[in-house]
Order: C-alpha cells, then structure tokens, then sequence
C-alpha cells in the first residue's frame, strides 16, 4: 500500500507533458522490444518486494 502512495505522489508533480517525454525517451533509450521484458522484470521484483515485506511483518 506503501508503494502506491508513494507512486501516486510522484506521479502527482509530473504533468502529462512530462510523462510523454519520459515514455518517449524509454522507447528511444530501450526499443519496443525491450520494454515489455523491462517491465515483467520490474513486476517479478514488486513482487517478491512484497512477499518478503509481508513475510518481514507477520514475523514480528
């Protein structure tokens, strides 16, 4: 839950411009076809982030 806060508050100060820009420039930096390997690697990590979180906090 944490980390969507956080997300939201970042994405709260860019403006759609920005975000357009950034995209963009992920698409000239990695190509098409690396950003979908980019992001099943970015979403296998969240992953295991909160699996070990929760498991970090149901030890306590």
């Amino acid at each position: 839950m944490g980390f969507f806060v956080i997300f939201y508050m970042l994405l709260g100060t860019f403006g759609t411009t920005e975000i357009v820009v950034i995209v963009i420039l992920a698409l000239l930096l990695f190509g098409g076809k690396k950003i979908p390997e980019l992001m099943k690697g970015l979403g296998t990590g969240l992953k295991e982030f909160r699996k070990a979180s929760e498991n970090e906090s149901s030890e306590e």
